[in-house]
């Protein structure tokens, strides 16, 4: 079955271009696109979406909130019958939004200008269960939560150790640079990143970019020291 999405943004241009980019995909249906909080929380209800993307700032209810709402974690707000995965898209990328979006239950965080590529990607990763962010994002986690990960479980043994070009490319990842920006500065195609970096996720188990970026953080490849 396709994945089933609901956009809500109260800019018409974002959920127009939203839709472009979803509806191209074979495995991807969006079922409904709002303008506010409060139909956000209605189009869930009526027709149970497996993914809401959603904005932060709308008119009457912010998007923290029906985040919150959706997932129970609203003081004094019962469980709705329907939780769908809630990816972020928003223009601003405060520590405080981040945190607030995670904490209340968001499985992704993206901002705005992240590529069509990338956002159907957060979309895939959502409805199976796994988490996205946008890698400028990624970055600023990462270096407040790599102290607490080196001191904690080791990072884990690739299954082959990778190669210099490999190890170029994660720590690129690391420093919070998308696939284009990677490629630029290693002089490599799009094509070849991305090569790159699904052989490195084959050889760590991981599941996404973001647990390679957290590789990095927890081995200190991410500082060179490894």
């Amino acid at each position: 079955m396709p994945i089933s999405v609901v956009i809500a943004d109260d800019q018409e241009v974002v959920r127009m271009g939203f839709r472009m980019v979803l509806e191209s995909q074979d495995d991807i249906r969006v079922l409904a696109d709002v303008t506010d909080g409060e139909a956000a929380l209605d189009a869930v209800d009526r027709l149970r979406p497996d993914v809401l993307l959603l904005d932060i700032r709308m008119p009457r209810t912010d998007g923290l909130e029906v985040t919150r709402r959706l997932t129970g974690r609203a003081a004094g707000r019962p469980e709705r019958a329907h939780t769908p995965r809630i990816v972020i898209v928003t223009t601003f990328d405060l520590d405080e939004y981040v945190h607030a979006a995670l904490h209340g239950g968001a499985s992704g965080f993206l901002l705005k200008d992240a590529s069509p590529a990338l956002l159907v990607e957060a979309v895939r990763a959502a409805a199976a269960g796994h988490s996205l962010l946008s890698p400028a994002v990624t970055a600023r986690l990462l270096r407040d939560l790599a102290p607490a990960g080196r001191t904690g479980r080791a990072a884990r043994t690739p299954s082959e150790p990778l190669t210099d070009r490999e190890r170029d490319v994660v720590q690129a990842l690391a420093g919070g640079r998308t696939n284009a920006e990677i490629a630029g500065a290693l002089y490599l195609s799009l094509s070849t990143v991305k090569s790159h970096l699904a052989n490195v996720q084959h050889k760590l188990d991981a599941r996404n970019r973001v647990e390679v970026a957290f590789w990095a953080w927890q081995s200190g490849l991410s500082s060179g020291t490894s």
